[in-house]
């Protein structure tokens, strides 16, 4: 076992409390006010500095080393958790009714608070590390809210690190890549209106916003085969179909709701599948005399990882696991992930942490119903943490 794993098992028991504590009281997006109060508090317990209430429930820690001087870096973890009911059976489930930790949230805010107690116990290093608990990752805008709010003028960053949970990845290791990681996330909506009518009767004289519809959901499968050059990589998904009465079968509906995601890793193919959408949608609903209300939006920027941070994390990863448990070129990834805006803002890596997956209560992939973070990757992130500290601010920990 590597001396840095040893220092992040030191506390493992409580850290794993917080975690599944956080994990049976989800919160949604800038709602994280218990989750937001416990980690002020340990912060606090802990001798560290807060600062709360940055995007309504977001907190910040600051450590600053006992050397002074050096650089100053950002730690993120997010806090948020989503709209949808857990499956699991085990004794920390969620106790709120469609609400849960689908995607390991809770382990990103332990693994730092993990990480935050071990560092400030000794800050034998040379420099400021800002711990950035965000709230709101999960589609309400939470990164782009905290940078709105000053977030790096009232607490100035030169690189900052993120991490997310992956259960593809086996326990122990960790991904990375250069450049492009993640992907930009869309969505969109299609509100088609017609006149609607009586389906047995007088179909003749309606405007079928079913067959509407069923145009629009094909023609949207020719936007990434026909549209998108085939060297790119972009997703179109229909996430939602609504219209009618299942208690009126023989009623034309007179309004029909579509939306669903969108993906993409450069600008050009973002304005691209826009575009399509809206013509695709406005064209079939001419045809047979509908309109067309189309609204898309972008929730995240493609994630972006500076190529010299790379290095940093995937030095310090290899402190920690070894070099043949780090991908440090792994394939690039369609989910979209908020921290990209603070990436924009400052240069910075995003790595992902070997989750694992099994049969059973908690051993889905995230955004599963029956998915929970694996508590036995909490020392493997709370080292990493501390490895960044060590490779950025010329921090002491586990060196003999």
């Amino acid at each position: 076992m590597s001396p840095l794993l040893q220092i992040a098992r030191r506390n493992i028991e409580e850290i794993t409390a917080i975690r599944r504590d956080i994990h049976a009281n989800p919160e949604l997006g800038f709602e994280e006010t218990r989750t937001a109060a416990l980690i002020a508090s340990k912060l606090s317990e802990w001798g560290i500095d807060v600062v709360e209430g940055l995007a309504k429930t977001g907190v910040v820690g600051t450590i600053r080393g006992r050397r002074g001087g050096g650089k100053t870096i950002g730690l993120r973890a997010d806090m948020d958790a989503l709209p949808m009911c857990e499956f699991n059976g085990f004794a920390h489930v969620s106790c709120r009714q469609g609400v849960m930790h689908a995607c390991g949230h809770d382990g990103h805010t332990a693994m730092l608070l993990g990480a935050a107690q071990a560092i400030a116990a000794s800050p034998d290093f040379a420099g400021t590390v800002h711990l950035i608990f965000q709230p709101a990752e999960e589609g309400r805008g939470g990164a782009r809210a905290m940078l709105e709010e000053g977030l790096f003028e009232r607490f100035p960053c030169e690189r900052i690190f993120g991490m997310h949970t992956y259960p593809t990845l086996p326990l122990g290791t960790f991904g990375i890549r250069k450049h492009e990681m993640m992907a930009a996330s869309g969505r969109f909506r299609v509100r088609f209106t017609g006149s609607g009518g009586h389906g047995g009767a007088s179909p003749h004289t309606s405007v079928d916003l079913g067959l509407v519809a069923a145009h629009f959901l094909l023609g949207l499968q020719s936007i990434v085969a026909r549209n998108v050059p085939p060297l790119e990589t972009a997703i179109v998904s229909v996430g939602y179909v609504g219209g009618g009465n299942p208690n009126a079968l023989n009623v034309i509906p007179a309004e029909i709701e579509i939306g669903g995601t969108m993906r993409a890793f450069t600008p050009e193919i973002q304005a691209l599948i826009d575009r399509r959408i809206r013509e695709h949608a406005e064209i079939f609903a001419r045809t047979e005399g509908a309109q067309a209300e189309v609204e898309t939006w972008w929730l995240a920027d493609p994630l972006i990882n500076d190529a010299g941070a790379t290095d940093i994390a995937v030095a310090a990863a290899i402190d920690v696991v070894g070099a043949g448990a780090v991908n440090d070129n792994m394939q690039r990834v369609t989910a979209g992930e908020d921290f990209s805006s603070m990436m924009l803002e400052r240069p910075g890596a995003y790595i992902l942490i070997g989750n694992d997956r099994h049969a059973g209560d908690g051993g889905g992939n995230v955004h599963s119903p029956h998915y929970d973070f694996n508590d036995q990757a909490l020392p493997f992130g709370i080292a990493y943490w501390i490895s960044i500290v060590n490779k950025e601010l010329e921090g002491r920990f586990g060196v003999e």
